[in-house]
């Protein structure tokens, strides 16, 4: 690589993270931008975080940077700038790894080279900085003794020299091996894939919420399927998810060829094709593409549980509960899972067109307007996954439909009502109860069918007439 080169990767690093590496630099250390940011902005993409590594013993560090954070020992510091957390990791050497997540000893002390032969895959044992013997004015160089440059160029994860050793040591790296792959388009080495086969139940002993978070983000890369796939063939998906792995070969009839799983695979790529990734920035844009996502690929978690005679009664109901206990065990943030949830329990609905205006607000009221938007999505995400056109006639009626309705702000909910429970409660002359809840559950009911009865005096008549019903039962 040329010093052009390296110098336009500098260039590439915050401010922030430069002032970091100046710091280090005046106090006589090394000072590298290491690991999954070298890999990014060598393919040209933003990194998530800037990480850095060095000489300096955790000890150093904090001296250097006031205020930083070492909450743990394995020879990271935490420092904040500008709102951003960037890591600081000394030189190590990992030893005794008794749990194949973490090591059970950190030795300190290490060279670069020896720091980046215990990291995962090639594309990620790259750095680029300063020693510290190098002159005030000297260029940053490359770092790459495992030639992840090549690997990078050639879209090929191969694990660091021994690939059963790297596996052994981090069952976690396997999981990160399917989520690289699905979401720069890297394809997996023969040798590292083989021996993930080999380790794959070991990752049964990981905890949910690391495989949640490697699952939630190789959901989000554009074709999640070629992550997803070897996810399954090696073994990973039975060790961690093995209510998805069930869906092998349980029929679906609607494809030739496909089963239950592929039917998944295709609704997952689907959804994923049909919302642009979001913004860093954007959290709320970021997580309902991952509900949507997520929710394409557990919509038919509950078929094999259901299966029977060749039909699957109920398996959205079964299913929503499989996909609570799933993303529960796996602690997808509680936003995300309930969405999630709720797409999958409702994702079976069927329209007609000649459902009246009434009928199409009892389907917003009983699924939610807040979900609308995707539970369509997702409908034709599931058409696609089944071989059927994109965005068939009938959803896309319904949409049209459903959105006047909503344009039109048309009462949906008790909170809509022209009158509260205060106003019913005073003019009926009955304390708050379940005998009240009752009669605003009826007022509701009779709004949505006919919007026009929302009115403060019709709605306390209609009200007293309900609760003279509700005595004579």
């Amino acid at each position: 690589m040329t010093d052009a080169t390296v110098a336009a990767l500098v260039d590439r690093v915050p401010a922030d993270a430069r002032d970091l590496i100046t710091t280090l630099r005046g106090d006589g250390h090394d000072a590298f931008v290491v690991g999954g940011s070298v890999r990014d902005v060598l393919a040209g993409r933003e990194p998530l975080d800037w990480d850095l590594t060095t000489d300096a013993d955790p000890d150093r560090l904090r001296d250097l940077f006031p205020g930083a954070r070492y909450d743990n020992r394995f020879g990271t510091v935490v420092v904040t700038r500008g709102g951003v957390e960037y890591e600081i990791t000394t030189y190590r050497t990992e030893r005794d790894y008794d749990d194949h997540r973490r090591p059970s000893r950190v030795a300190f002390g290490a060279t670069l080279d020896e720091d980046l032969a215990r990291r995962d895959f090639t594309v990620n044992a790259m750095a680029f900085g300063w020693a510290a013997a190098d002159a005030d004015d000297a260029p940053a160089r490359l770092v790459d003794p495992h030639g992840g440059r090549a690997d990078l160029d050639a879209r090929v994860l191969r694990a660091v020299g021994d690939p059963d050793a790297r596996f052994g040591e981090d069952a976690l790296r396997m999981l990160r091996a399917v989520r690289l792959a699905a979401d720069p388009g890297f394809s997996i080495d023969p040798a590292t894939l083989a021996a993930i086969e080999r380790h794959a139940p070991e990752a049964a002993r990981l905890s949910g919420a690391r495989v949640g978070a490697e699952l939630g983000r190789l959901l989000v890369a554009p074709i999640p399927s070629v992550g997803l796939r070897p996810m399954r063939e090696t073994g990973l998906l039975a060790a961690t998810i093995p209510e998805l792995a069930a869906q092998r070969g349980i029929p679906q009839a609607k494809i030739p060829g496909d089963d239950l799983w592929d039917h998944s695979l295709r609704t997952v790529d689907a959804a994923a094709a049909m919302r642009p990734p979001a913004s860093p920035e954007d959290e709320a844009a970021r997580d309902a593409r991952l509900a949507l996502v997520t929710a394409a690929l557990l919509h038919d978690v509950g078929k094999p549980e259901t299966f029977t005679d060749g039909h699957f009664h109920r398996h959205e109901a079964t299913g929503a509960a499989i996909a609570d206990a799933i993303l529960g065990r796996l602690a997808v943030a509680r936003g995300v899972r309930e969405r999630v949830v709720r797409l999958v329990r409702h994702h079976m609905f069927s329209y007609e067109p000649a459902w009246s205006d009434a009928a199409v607000r009892r389907f917003i009221q009983r699924t939610g307007a807040d979900l609308l938007d995707d539970l369509l999505d997702l409908r034709v995400a599931d058409d696609i996954g089944s071989g059927l056109p994109v965005d068939g006639p009938m959803t896309a009626e319904l949409r049209r439909r459903c959105r006047q309705q909503l344009d039109a702000q048309v009462p949906l909910r008790r909170e809509d009502l022209a009158v509260d429970g205060n106003d019913v409660a005073r003019a009926l002359g009955i304390p708050p109860g379940p005998r009240l809840g009752r009669i605003l559950d009826r007022l509701t009911e009779r709004v949505v069918d006919d919007p026009g009865l929302n009115d403060r005096d019709g709605l306390l008549a209609l009200a007293r007439a309900i609760d003279t019903n509700l005595e004579d039962r």
